[in-house]
Parts: structure tokens; sequence; C-alpha cells
């Protein structure tokens, strides 16, 4: 527990910093890493994907998937996207063909998943950072510095909330086969929780930065964020249940893997994409 609150202490220093110190290229080199890092962790460790030559492309493409969002590069995402899935269609067929004996198509299937669809949720984070405009009254940076932090509250902060409501009032298991620990109680403790969370901020923001952010939205991206943050969680339990590991991986001291710390984040983080491109 302690090396858990210690690395979520410095952690959360780190963050600050890349947010608002470091020039953006150190937040984007850093998210390129947990996408690799999360691809590698639902194919490797899980055995989804076994064949080395499938999983290093696979790795390569998310990695691809992350430069082609850095602001640095003329680059549009979806071009890249769209130049990634072909590169990758043609690249696990032809892996698939040579070694056809050995290697099962459904390994092309879950590649797919890994080095396209988990990076580019975890993508969403870097997306939001990157939107342009500007609060009612700023000229001196971009709103998307801070509301980027409003889907990691709505994802962690409501986990922490529906932990203590779990602890104090949980007596009704939610998934008892996938998380034995996890309480129908917990879970809308963390709804609640994160409705409250993501209010206050965004009141504090409002008030602070002319953010202009309407209160009905706050509202809907804490509770809706902490059920999907639960699903996410959950998804990701399924695969560790049915594939047998405990963790998707050691790099975070007391939290495990990226897919440990981040599972909930990659369901909240494109809500609030899509919300934030609506409201502004």
């Amino acid at each position: 527990m302690k090396a858990r609150v210690l690395f979520g202490v410095v952690g959360f220093v780190l963050v600050l910093l890349a947010l608002y110190v470091f020039p953006s290229i150190v937040l984007e080199l850093a998210v390129a890493a947990l996408c690799v890092l999360a691809t590698y962790e639902v194919l490797g460790p899980t055995k989804l994907v076994h064949n080395r030559l499938e999983l290093l492309l696979c790795l390569l493409v998310a990695l691809g998937l992350a430069i082609g969002h850095f602001d640095i590069l003329p680059l549009d995402s979806q071009d890249v996207v769209q130049g990634l899935i072909f590169v990758l269609l043609i690249g696990s067929f032809a892996i698939e063909l040579k070694f056809h004996n050995r290697m099962n198509v459904s390994q092309v299937a879950w590649g797919f998943f890994g080095a396209l669809i988990v990076p580019y949720l975890m993508l969403s984070l870097l997306r939001i950072y990157q939107m342009d405009f500007k609060p009612i009254g700023q000229t001196d940076f971009r709103a998307g510095q801070f509301i980027v932090l409003l889907p990691l509250l709505a994802a962690w902060g409501a986990d922490t909330c529906a932990l203590f409501a779990g602890m104090f009032f949980g007596k009704h298991k939610l998934a008892p086969v996938v998380s034995p620990k996890k309480t129908v109680e917990g879970a809308v403790g963390g709804v609640i929780g994160g409705a409250v969370l993501v209010l206050l901020v965004v009141l504090l923001m409002n008030v602070t930065l002319g953010l202009k952010m309407p209160l009905w939205a706050a509202v809907v991206l804490g509770a809706v964020g902490a059920m999907l943050g639960e699903i996410g969680d959950l998804s990701f339990s399924v695969i560790k249940r049915q594939t047998g590991i405990k963790d998707y991986g050691h790099i975070f001291p007391g939290h495990g893997g990226v897919l440990d710390r981040f599972d909930s984040v990659l369901f909240v983080a494109p809500f609030a994409e899509i919300m934030f491109r609506i409201i502004w």
C-alpha cells in the first residue's frame, strides 16, 4: 500500500509537470510509450498473439499511430489511421500465410484490437489535450491543457469513491466471478462520487479559467464516466481471467501494468472527447 500511495503522488506530480511545465513533445512521447506498452500487455503476456513477428508488427503500428498524433508533425491523424489499417491488414495476413500451420487466424483479429483500438482509445487523452479553443478572455493557454484532467478524474476519482463506498456499504456483489471485491453499492457510490467530483472541478475551472462548460455536462461526464470506467475495468479483468494472468505488468509499483491502471480511462476518455467536441 505504501508503494502504491507513494507512486500515485509521484505520478500525479509528473502529470502536472508534463501538462504545464515541459514542452508538449514530452507529454506526446509519454502517451506514445503508454500506447506501445498497452498494446504489448494486451497481446503479449496474455498470449493472445504469440507469434513474435505479428506481435512486433502490432507494436510498430501502435507506435506509428501515436506518432501520427504528434503536434510537431504535419500529419492528419485520420490519414495515419487509414494507412496503418492497410499496413496491419497486409502485414498480418502475410504473416498468417507464412505461419498458417502454427498461427491461428484469431491472432490477426486480436492484433487489430491491440494495435489499433487500444492505442486509439488511449490517444483520446492526447486529442483532448490538443484541443486548441481558448476560454473566454484567455490567450496564453489552450483549454485542452486543463479539461484533459476531467476524464482522468471521472475514471480514477470515481474508482476511489467506489472503493470507499464498497468498504462501508457493500453487501451485494457486482461481478463475483470477474472481480469478487466489487459491489453494487460501491458502483453506485462511484457514480455519485464521480458526478460530484467532476462538477466541483468544472465549477472551479469556470470561475478561474472562464471555461464556460455547462454544469449539466460536468454531471453527465462524471456519472456516465464512472459507469464506463467500471465497464472498462471489468472488461479487461475478463481478459485477464480468461487468459490466466493476475496483472498485465509490473511497470507501476503497487498498481501493475499500464492496462491495470488505465483500463477504465480507455473507456472514459473517448466519451469525454465526444462530449467536448459537441460542447465546443
